[in-house]
């Protein structure tokens, strides 16, 4: 695949979900075949990933039996948790010790690793030696928000591939330029995005906003940019992302990017019983609504709530199939809502022109 191109896939079977966009991409024809493979998830704490915070278990099975399908026996898993949590408890919790069983496939815990001192931009960092020993690193992260940097998505991810010592001193330097340095030492050669239900504004889970899909590319910017817009920001709001583009780690360009929809969302959104979800819900009225373009909207009105501007919407926003031909006075989101006066036109629309366009309102 080129460099400027985003594959999504909809649905909520991720097994079948993942083979199905590795083979749309045609991922085997670009790891050599004698490659030493590493997966990357999202294991930031011991959380199963129904919670919006790990990667789901089944999108890493579907990517380990593709790849064995396709020849390539030397796949490992790395991955290392948040400072404070357990590795070893998050690979359990998940079920990810049930691959090292099925497939042979061995769990490795970056905190137990050595690592070799890089430098890039003024600043020293200790990487984990598998990070950089992998011929092929497939970075799988979850679509989320992030107390700190609005989201978390392909470049944050690689965060867990180095020492605890090393994430406190992120922190200290406010994150932004060294995750944007550590993708310039180290960068995902293949991306695979878990957006089936991440958390809606916190890493560590307990708020997953439903969308059903999984987004794959080879530029992890490119790949961040595209999520940021997916969760209602501009590429602007997330210094990590234009650093990293002005680094030559990828592109932010989404005007020239080619975004390949390899189907449409049908499945139906069902809200999920948190606090926080249900109380952004209440200010839309779905009819038979799909889970992606609903699952935008509640991050959009997010964005709206933080703006200081949710509380001047006027009535109920239309969302869902149920609309598809109503002639009707009022808000409505996606394609389906045509016929109100005020639409926010997509399939799905992005949520970052849901808030755009309802900021205006």
């Amino acid at each position: 695949m080129n460099s400027n191109e985003i594959y999504v896939l909809y649905g909520n079977q991720p097994v079948k979900m993942a083979k199905e966009i590795l083979e749309a991409v045609k991922l085997a024809d670009s790891i050599p075949k004698d490659a030493k493979i590493g997966i990357k998830p999202n294991l930031v704490v011991a959380k199963t990933p129904d919670s919006g915070a790990t990667t789901h278990t089944e999108l890493i099975e579907g990517v380990v039996q593709y790849l064995k399908e396709h020849g390539f026996d030397r796949i490992i898993l790395l991955e290392g948790s948040w400072v404070g949590d357990s590795t070893q408890r998050a690979f359990k919790v998940c079920g990810y010790d049930r691959l090292t069983k099925e497939y042979g496939v061995p769990l490795f815990d970056t905190k137990h690793d050595t690592f070799v001192k890089r430098s890039y931009g003024g600043i020293d960092m200790e990487v984990c030696s598998k990070a950089l020993e992998v011929d092929f690193l497939i970075n799988m992260p979850v679509l989320k928000g992030h107390c700190q940097t609005s989201i978390t998505c392909a470049l944050k991810n690689m965060k867990g591939c180095i020492t605890d010592r090393e994430k406190r001193h992120f922190h200290s330097l406010g994150l932004h330029r060294p995750i944007a340095y550590l993708n310039k030492i180290r960068c995902a050669d293949f991306v695979l995005v878990d957006g089936l239900c991440g958390d809606l504004d916190f890493e560590e889970g307990g708020n997953p906003v439903q969308m059903n899909r999984v987004i794959a590319g080879t530029d992890s910017v490119l790949i961040d940019s595209y999520a940021a817009n997916l969760m209602g920001y501009t590429i602007d709001e997330i210094p990590y992302i234009g650093i990293a583009a002005k680094e030559g780690v990828g592109s932010c360009d989404l005007d020239n990017a080619e975004i390949i929809e390899l189907n449409h969302d049908e499945s139906k959104t069902t809200i999920q019983p948190t606090r926080r979800v249900k109380q952004l819900a209440g200010y839309a009225a779905p009819k038979d609504a799909c889970s992606a373009c609903y699952g935008n909207l509640i991050y959009a009105l997010n964005r709206l709530e933080e703006k200081g501007c949710l509380y001047d919407l006027n009535g109920k926003i239309a969302i869902g199939q149920g609309y598809k031909g109503v002639q009707a006075d009022g808000i409505g989101i996606g394609n389906c809502t045509l016929g109100f006066t005020h639409c926010v036109k997509g399939c799905p629309p992005k949520a970052v022109d849901i808030v755009n366009f309802l900021s205006k309102l």
